[in-house]
């Protein structure tokens, strides 16, 4: 049984209306995911994910601002916090890859969040791209909460060691399955089992064979099997491992 740590029901409920969000927790709980944690990415985009998540029992949400967005602000954030569908602050952290927000802004938005997440003892989601000694460096400067993922794991070895000594959690998606990912593959090797989450980012980054196709919650199962394979253990020990890791992270009974 697998749990989806990481998809954005919020952007299919706005882009085809809440029977395709519902149509996408039918279907993974049809694939045998028996949990999904929907993900904001904006103060308004967080209000709608934890609205979605009170429909179902077996989806929880985020409240977070992702740097993209980060020129936003979080005014209102902190108020979405003690919902009882939110077991989590972000996704929130540095890209500068796109550099949508400027990346002073972003780096104030992440250190704000980070203190949220500590404050409140709640799991943090961080995404950083292109920007990972940055990123450990303000982790460093507010101080990493005891359970941060970093979701959507793009780096190589060196920034998988990084994580996992400070006690983080490595979350894959579909991209551990794209040709030219080989140095995320090496991270996912060295990865400890306790360590380890899966996630489809869904509706992005669909997995090798779907690859270029919206993605689905239901798809995790896929990248789980993949990494099954990789590491040369059985799925049913891949899904109940990293099952019982998100459970812990987000702070859920089993």
């Amino acid at each position: 049984m697998w749990f989806d740590n990481h998809c954005h029901l919020t952007t299919l409920a706005r882009r085809d209306g809440e029977a395709t969000a519902d149509a996408a927790v039918a279907e993974a709980r049809a694939a045998g995911v028996t949990r999904l944690l929907t993900v904001g990415c904006t103060v308004p985009d967080s209000a709608q994910a934890a609205a979605v998540a009170e429909r179902f029992d077996e989806v929880w949400s985020t409240a977070g601002v992702h740097p993209h967005d980060a020129s936003e602000g979080i005014d209102g954030l902190e108020a979405m916090l003690d919902h009882p569908a939110v077991v989590a602050v972000g996704e929130c952290g540095l890209d500068y890859h796109y550099d949508h927000s400027p990346r002073d802004v972003q780096a104030d938005v992440f250190l704000r969040q980070v203190e949220l997440a500590n404050r409140h003892d709640l799991a943090l989601v961080i995404h950083t791209r292109e920007a990972w000694d940055e990123t450990f460096g303000l982790l460093d400067r507010a101080g990493q909460p005891a359970r941060t993922v970093f979701h959507c794991f793009t780096g190589g070895p060196a920034e998988a060691r990084e994580a996992i000594e400070r006690g983080g959690w490595l979350s894959f998606s579909g991209i551990v399955t794209f040709k030219n990912a080989e140095e995320v593959r090496e991270a996912a090797r060295l990865t400890p089992p306790d360590r380890m989450l899966v996630e489809t980012d869904s509706p992005y980054l669909a997995p090798v064979p779907l690859r270029g196709k919206p993605n689905r919650p239901a798809n995790v199962a896929i990248v789980g099997a993949f990494l099954a394979d990789l590491l040369d253990r059985p799925v049913d020990e891949v899904a109940a491992t990293t099952t019982a890791n998100a459970n812990a992270l987000f702070g859920l009974d089993g």
